[in-house]
């Protein structure tokens, strides 16, 4: 009851290549024999990685596995656990291709298990348009007439998750390309076949020997032709499926972990967003209100630093510690860094210090003040470091990052008094691509730390939505 359970959650899909392969048998009608596509990812649109503007994606699961192993309840248990998220299941079934008069006077011949039966090509044109954020109309398959339904469709929106789910959807390597996790359900041959039986009498109006036939002759041999060998593909193996709940809890949590990641982060792994809570979202919603009063775009910048801050400080090394308790147990612990110090860019960044001296009890801060004249014409006119600082972990203080200029300046300075590149975490509490872009690719070395990333830049390169002028809305002068 597998695409009884998938319509129930919403639009079915997935999706193979087409190749010359073909089964043994040579008695058998097979589906229409298309010519072979080759595997150019040209073929469809809308294929990419993240953007470069950072712009999300949805997260893809494909969830592979032989007829009646319990993919669908995989499925369907891993969309309760994602209820904080958009999510649509699609199922490859829907891809089928409609019989012709004579294949349906055939249909016992006719082998519904090999790739070829799939309409692969619109399966990754409508792939191309959910991964752009589209909304798409998706085919709706007559199981008992073996042809799509003409005038009805399932239309399927935007979503943070899209699982595929279907037999042969690891088959192809342009569909396997669109995963970004890959799970294969793994259920014992009787186990499926007795399901299969059910399934096929009940909801698609067969007879038993019809059934069994189908598995003799196509169902069996194309699971050891094309599904089984796509089980090194996947990246989780689930066996006995929808029982496995520890299997389905460890898949949810990394989900979680990924949708919580920004694109940039992908991309730049020296990239680290605080993780998003009601809480962060609604102090960024008070402080981004342009008629917030100034001592509450303080109070609420304060304590969004502040877990900036804390978030930098655990990139920081450790060394274990022993220490005794009051109880006189012994506790395992870490010592903190000692060679540490933090520099403030002038004058934004000098907002961040308070927090940064109530983390780190002593800290010496040093400055660096740059002059900016447009977009390029930035000019270092002062700076006061620690004498020691080429010895030291720094902390680069600046809420906003915005075209990266002034940030890489204060970066090559530092190096040039012996910092080494990969010793200095920029914090900030807004970055706009552009900028993450501009430091990332010059210093992969060095960490990023911020709380959230904005949209981008506008004409006269302020970060949008944006604070404003930073400065002056937090010390008073605006």
């Amino acid at each position: 009851m597998e695409d009884v359970m998938g319509s129930a959650v919403g639009p079915h899909f997935s999706g193979l290549r087409l190749d010359s392969r073909r089964l043994a048998s040579s008695s058998s009608l097979s589906p229409s024999s298309s010519p072979s596509r080759s595997a150019n990812r040209d073929a469809a649109p809308g294929f990419a990685s993240p953007k470069a503007d950072g712009t999300r994606r949805p997260f893809v699961i494909g969830v592979c596995g032989g007829t009646a192993s319990g993919k669908t309840t995989v499925c369907d248990m891993i969309i309760q656990q994602l209820h904080d998220h958009r999510v649509v299941l699609v199922n490859q079934d829907s891809f089928y291709r409609g019989l012709t008069e004579e294949q349906s006077e055939q249909v016992q011949d006719y082998n519904f298990d090999h790739p070829d039966a799939f309409d692969t090509d619109q399966l990754l044109v409508c792939m191309g348009k959910l991964k752009s954020g589209q909304s798409v109309n998706i085919p709706i398959y007559d199981f008992k007439n073996h042809r799509r339904c003409s005038e009805k469709f399932r239309k399927v929106n935007e979503s943070d998750v899209i699982i595929l789910e279907g037999i042969l959807v690891f088959h192809d390597q342009r569909v396997r390309d669109l995963m970004d996790m890959k799970i294969f359900v793994d259920t014992d041959a009787d186990i499926r076949l007795a399901r299969r039986i059910r399934r096929d009498t009940v909801e698609r109006g067969r007879d038993v020997t019809s059934v069994l036939g189908q598995y003799v002759r196509f169902v069996k041999p194309a699971f050891d032709a094309f599904v089984l060998p796509s089980k090194k593909f996947a990246d989780v193996i689930i066996p006995k499926g929808g029982d496995n709940h520890v299997a389905i809890d460890l898949i949810v949590q990394h989900i979680h972990t990924k949708l919580g990641q920004h694109n940039l982060c992908k991309v730049y792994p020296n990239v680290f967003v605080v993780h998003t809570t009601f809480q962060i979202r609604g102090m960024h919603t008070l402080i981004r209100d342009k008629n917030i009063t100034t001592p509450d775009f303080v109070f609420y910048s304060d304590r969004l630093i502040r877990l900036v801050v804390e978030h930098g400080l655990g990139h920081l090394p450790f060394t274990e510690k022993q220490v005794v308790t009051p109880t006189g147990s012994v506790y395992m612990g870490v010592d903190f860094c000692k060679k540490l110090c933090g520099v403030s860019i002038i004058r934004s960044g000098e907002s961040m210090e308070n927090a940064l001296r109530a983390c780190c009890k002593g800290i010496k801060i040093g400055k660096i003040l740059f002059h900016r004249i447009g977009d390029n014409g930035q000019q270092l006119i002062y700076h006061k470091l620690p004498v020691d600082i080429a010895e030291r972990h720094v902390l680069l203080l600046d809420p906003v990052l915005g075209t990266g200029n002034s940030a890489n300046q204060a970066i090559e300075l530092l190096m040039r008094k012996g910092v080494p590149e990969e010793r200095i975490i920029f914090l900030t509490l807004i970055s706009a691509p552009e900028g993450i872009h501009c430091v990332c690719k010059r210093f992969p070395h060095l960490k990023i730390v911020t709380s959230e990333i904005d949209s981008g830049l506008n004409n006269e390169y302020r970060v949008i939505p944006g604070l404003g002028e930073y400065g002056d809305r937090y010390f008073g002068t605006d």
